[in-house]
């Protein structure tokens, strides 16, 4: 153990060493200076051969041997043909694996797998099962890191093709789904987290530079991972519906009846694909009730109580998963998915519990899109005339524009659906021909509120 100990101390001072001595060379301080001031006028050709004389000769000197040295080799790969382009792409994925070896500090494993993988998907030089395997790797062994949203659709949608080919089985498939989905929320709720702190300011006008740009920063990032999801949601595809699931459940039960990590994704998938009144369900939710009687049992246990006509047990249930659970993103989770069961049947108890999640997380921009609908599905039940009987499309839009805002892994959707209700509401000329510009329209229906009709 000493001896070890005693080799690594030699080692970073010989690591500090050369970083020190590369300080003191003249030359590729010289050129350090030439070529980060033609990167900065994107003049990438004139950088090419001082940052290569540093690159080579001085490689730990300084981060920007690593950051400009990917965009200058980036541009003259987009520039080459034939042999030069292979060189550039082999000079690229070094450039990769140095900054693990000269910045180990500034980059992990799953950034460097990553970009090698992106590179060679983009150049396509690279396989389904190479891109899944490397991909997998990183995702195992730097799961904390592995954050880019194109990255995390390819190692999807290499593993489906797999199985489209007959070389992965669906269990692996499922079991991936949920790993990457869980990922990508974790990801997301952390951007929303900081959103929804920003939004008050951003309405008051007193965000500051700073904030600004974090906040149009976020709100990006957030908008990639919902493309994606939703990207991955459709990949997975017919894949994940009751005639496929309900089978595998039942071959994979008995080995798996003591795996809670299973059983619970097995019932929530199950739950969320209505494959609720299969005996299936029932018998994976006793299990999980067993192993652990937590929130989320409850809530299943109110669905099965739902489904047997039980409505005061099934409401019980559901308000005991909500008092059990303390994690307040949990508890929003769990609320709108008890809305989203009651959707068909009583639009107000779906409500309810809509409004219950988003108290529980104001960044749950599902529940909004969820009451937004419920909204516009109630259309001839609010109003008189066909003036107000449309006037409450004006209100699921502006639910469905907040529901952006919150979540805008959710502006696709959310920009859609406000659309389309905008496009259902009054018109300029509908609003002229009433004479209601300006005035206020009133539901007596089980919406309740009002809506302010807008000035010409």
């Amino acid at each position: 153990m000493k001896k070890k100990l005693y080799i690594t101390a030699i080692a970073a001072m010989g690591f500090v060493g050369l970083g020190h001595s590369q300080a003191q060379n003249p030359e590729c301080m010289t050129n350090l200076s030439i070529y980060t001031e033609h990167v900065k006028v994107k003049n990438y050709e004139a950088a090419y051969t001082p940052w290569k004389m540093v690159y080579e000769n001085c490689p730990t000197l300084n981060w920007a041997n690593i950051l400009y040295g990917e965009r200058i080799l980036k541009d003259r790969l987009e520039k080459a043909t034939g042999a030069d382009k292979t060189a550039n792409i082999n000079a690229l994925m070094e450039l990769y694996d140095n900054r693990m070896k000269y910045f180990p500090a500034k980059t992990d494993v799953a950034e460097t797998i990553i970009d090698k993988v992106l590179l060679k998907y983009d150049e396509k030089m690279i396989t389904d099962e190479e891109i899944y395997s490397q991909l997998d790797k990183a995702f195992t062994e730097d799961r904390a890191n592995f954050k880019n949203p194109k990255a995390l659709y390819l190692y999807f949608s290499s593993l489906v093709d797999l199985n489209s080919a007959g070389k992965k089985d669906l269990e692996e498939v499922f079991e991936k789904y949920d790993n990457i989905t869980e990922k990508i929320d974790e990801e997301n709720d952390k951007l929303t987290e900081v959103i929804t702190k920003l939004l008050p300011k951003e309405d008051a006008g007193t965000l500051t530079s700073k904030e600004k740009k974090q906040l149009s920063s976020y709100n990006s990032y957030s908008e990639s991972y919902g493309k994606i999801a939703e990207s991955i949601d459709t990949k997975l595809g017919a894949l994940a519906n009751c005639e496929n699931l309900i089978p595998l459940y039942e071959k994979n039960f008995e080995s798996k009846k003591s795996d809670i990590t299973w059983i619970k994704r097995a019932v929530g998938r199950m739950y969320s694909k209505e494959c609720t009144e299969d005996p299936m369900f029932k018998k994976l939710f006793e299990v999980q009730l067993a192993l652990e009687p937590s929130a989320s049992a409850y809530m299943y246990g109110g669905a099965l109580k739902n489904n047997a006509g039980d409505t005061s047990g099934a409401i019980a249930d559901f308000n005991k998963a909500l008092e059990l659970e303390t994690d307040s993103k949990k508890k929003s989770n769990i609320a709108y998915k008890i809305a989203t069961s009651y959707r068909r049947g009583s639009k107000s108890t779906a409500r309810s519990y809509a409004q219950k999640a988003i108290d529980a997380n104001p960044s749950n921009g599902k529940a909004y899109l969820l009451i937004a609908s419920l909204y516009a599905g109630s259309a001839n039940e609010c109003g008189s005339t066909p003036f107000e009987k449309r006037a409450i499309y004006w209100k699921a839009a502006d639910l469905a524009r907040q529901a952006g805002r919150v979540d805008p892994a959710l502006s696709g959707r959310a920009g859609q659906a406000a659309a389309s209700y905008s496009a259902k509401a009054p018109s300029k000329t509908d609003i002229f021909n009433s004479g209601m510009a300006g005035k206020t329209v009133s539901f007596s229906c089980w919406v309740g509120g009002s809506v302010k009709v807008p000035n010409l």
